[in-house]
């Protein structure tokens, strides 16, 4: 067993404990609730510095977290007086465009890939706010603008590079490791950390195309019911979402990767649902669409949220989300699912849910802890009326609700299945600081 004052010898990376420089940067996360101090923060400079800190983390009994970006709504990746990996010296992108793939290191930010893939009008699935690390929505499954094009990050995923609970360096593709593979596309953090992706890139173009229409949620449900069936309907690289703000406006709209000119006979149709009180429509380029997002999701505020998928909304249904404008606070959106998603074999990976039509969410994020019960319980109220409709969630969304969330997550047949593969890559429950599937 190592002795904790020559931890630093044993890494290539950086060791920083409570008080050094970096420290507390370092274990602060997306979430401004999470307040958690680790032990140790390895800043690790490659898998092999990776491989190292797992075994260490086992030789002193402690608690592992990995970080990517730390966007974990439950903030996972620290651990209390354990030892938290930082994997953000490890953010390199190559690109071969010939080859159409990525390979991403574990640490690498959306924006990132992003802008690796770009230049060559390529892009794979890689959320919608570019700070956002690559491992977390990859492994959860990753949905984005282009998932009901080309499917989600786990649909693109041609291999990983694993470090195991044992320290190992593994290779994990359909013809190495099959059942890793499948248990890492979907299944979190559960099975090790991932210190390389490949993934397979789509040409896409640069550009996209936005439009919106906000209208007043009382006299909603009309051009809501229409929306839905203009949801359906719409090609694949389009993607049609809907919003409510409390105290404020119905939002309905799309968001088009291509030429702009494919999506006009669907911008009309969204602007004859209703009389607008404001209408957008915007051409931008697909990094600008990846980037503008951040602002409203950065760093530090407090946050809580719930999310459901929904395999179809009636009137209802449509009628409990619209009454969320009446609360005093926060967003909840509808986005459609469908395409490239609901293409693939539900048991071909960890993410199970390919016949949900929507995506629902709830979140709200404020400044104040005093605020906290507040926010919490109206959140948690508001999605509750949609339980009725509801048929999971999207585990990348969940938050603490421990392993009745989890069961929620994945349904019983995909759990099952992945409590099988946990037994055997991490039979320990190494890797437990996640939404957890324990070791059949």
């Amino acid at each position: 067993m190592p002795e904790a004052g020559a931890l630093p010898a044993l890494f290539d990376g950086d060791v920083l404990v409570p008080g050094s420089p970096g420290y507390d940067e370092a274990r602060a996360v997306w979430n401004g609730t999470v307040d958690r101090r680790p032990r140790y923060v390895v800043r690790c400079a490659g898998p092999a510095d990776v491989r190292t800190a797992v075994r260490v983390s086992r030789d002193l009994g402690l608690p592992l977290g990995i970080r990517c970006g730390g966007h974990s709504a439950v903030g996972h990746a620290v651990p209390d007086d354990g030892l938290m990996i930082d994997l953000s010296r490890m953010r390199g992108v190559t690109v071969d465009p010939g080859a159409r793939t990525a390979h991403v290191q574990g640490g690498a930010l959306l924006g990132s890939l992003d802008a690796a893939t770009q230049p060559y009008g390529l892009a794979t699935t890689a959320g919608i706010v570019s700070h956002t690390g690559i491992g977390g929505l990859a492994l959860g499954g990753g949905v984005g603008w282009l998932a009901r094009a080309v499917g989600l990050t786990c649909d693109n995923a041609l291999g990983y590079e694993v470090v195991t609970a044992d320290g190992d360096l593994v290779r994990a593709t359909a013809q190495e490791n099959p059942d890793l593979f499948w248990a890492l596309r979907g299944g979190g953090g559960n099975f090790g950390v991932v210190t390389r992706f490949d993934l397979a890139l789509h040409d896409v173009g640069t550009r996209a195309l936005s439009a919106e229409v906000d209208l007043d949620p009382a006299t909603g449900l009309d051009a809501l019911r229409t929306w839905l069936s203009l949801a359906h309907d719409a090609p694949t690289r389009t993607t049609l979402h809907a919003a409510v703000r409390g105290g404020g406006a119905l939002t309905l709209g799309l968001v088009h990767v291509g030429p702009p000119d494919d999506v006009t006979t669907l911008v009309a149709a969204l602007d004859g649902l209703g009389t607008p009180t404001a209408r957008r429509v915007e051409t931008l380029t697909y990094l600008d669409l990846q980037r503008r997002s951040d602002t409203p999701t950065a760093h530090g505020f407090r946050r809580y949220g719930k999310s459901h998928y929904l395999p179809d909304l009636p009137d209802v249904a449509l009628d409990a989300f619209l009454a969320h404008a009446e609360a005093d606070l926060g967003a909840a959106s509808l986005v459609a699912y469908g395409g490239a998603i609901a293409d693939v074999d539900p048991a071909a990976t960890a993410f199970p849910h390919r016949t949900a039509r929507f995506e629902y969410g709830m979140g709200a994020r404020w400044d104040d802890p005093a605020d906290d019960d507040h926010h919490v319980a109206t959140c948690r109220r508001l999605a509750a009326t949609l339980d009725p409709w509801s048929s999971g969630a999207y585990v990348n969304a969940l938050p603490d609700e421990g392993d009745a969330g989890v069961h929620r997550a994945y349904g019983a047949a995909t759990y099952t299945r992945l409590r099988q593969v946990k037994a055997v890559w991490d039979p320990a429950n190494v890797f437990r600081l996640n939404q957890n599937i324990p070791p059949a």
